[in-house]
């Protein structure tokens, strides 16, 4: 199994339009540091799937027939804004997985074109994706609703946690009983004195996996103030955590 990251930013990206901050001033010289909406593909034999369809340029990036099918964790713009042009294409269909969400995003479920939305997971339901890879969906805390999953091939298993901010009691208890290869997790504020909301500050990030086995925690959905606070404290995530980065790529 293998997993890329397409992108890792927030809602406004990095660097953000017309912000002088060190850190966007940063990823304006060096497209290292750039951040595009957060998304991941994950690759298993032949088979890919994308997470998240919110580049503009899905068109050009996969090849007709490239695709096995795409894993949406919510109808947010910067999640699936990609979909609005893709759905245009002709002569096949993409099945669209994700949460029920009566509204979904502009007019994507009354013009859905080749995309196919007829099965929406339900909530901890575990699907078999091609030969080895399975999936379940996993609730998360979110202003709509939101699903992360849970990616198992044989005894690996990676999970991808965002849009969210904690974790509920059920999504928790359950992934209590997993061990975790890698767990990616919403991060996209620094340290806040008061509760975020909607989205994991770097204490709810952490908190949130307290208790839980894996063995690496990466950061993403990351917004420009978290990637300033980085550059200020280089050294003070824990060892176990790190942040990642567009174009990385986990292989378990």
């Amino acid at each position: 199994m293998k997993l890329t990251f397409l992108g890792t930013g927030d809602t406004a990206q990095v660097p953000v339009y017309n912000c002088q901050c060190p850190a966007c001033q940063r990823a304006g010289q060096d497209k290292l540091f750039m951040r595009k909406p957060s998304s991941v593909l994950v690759q298993s034999g032949t088979d890919q799937w994308l997470v998240d369809g919110g580049h503009m340029d899905l068109c050009q990036r996969f090849a007709p027939g490239t695709l096995s099918g795409i894993l949406q964790t919510h109808y947010h713009a910067d999640h699936a804004q990609g979909l609005l042009h893709l759905r245009w294409g002709v002569n096949m269909r993409i099945s669209v997985h994700g949460p029920f969400d009566e509204t979904g995003f502009a007019d994507l479920y009354k013009h859905p074109g080749i995309l196919d939305f007829s099965q929406p997971f339900s909530a901890f339901e575990t699907r078999q994706l091609g030969e080895k890879l399975q999936v379940t969906a996993l609730p998360l805390v979110h202003s709509k609703p939101c699903f992360g999953y849970l990616f198992e091939e044989e005894d690996r298993k990676i999970a991808y946690l965002t849009d969210t901010v904690g974790l509920g009691e059920d999504t928790y208890a359950w992934l209590q009983k997993q061990s975790l290869d890698y767990c990616i997790v919403d991060c996209s504020h620094p340290p806040r004195d008061t509760p975020p909301r909607n989205h994991n500050d770097l204490n709810t990030a952490l908190k949130m996996c307290d208790g839980l086995a894996m063995g690496t925690l990466l950061l993403t959905h990351i917004g420009h103030e978290m990637d300033n606070w980085l550059m200020n404290h280089p050294g003070s995530l824990p060892e176990n955590v790190k942040v990642a980065r567009d174009g990385q790529i986990l292989t378990v």
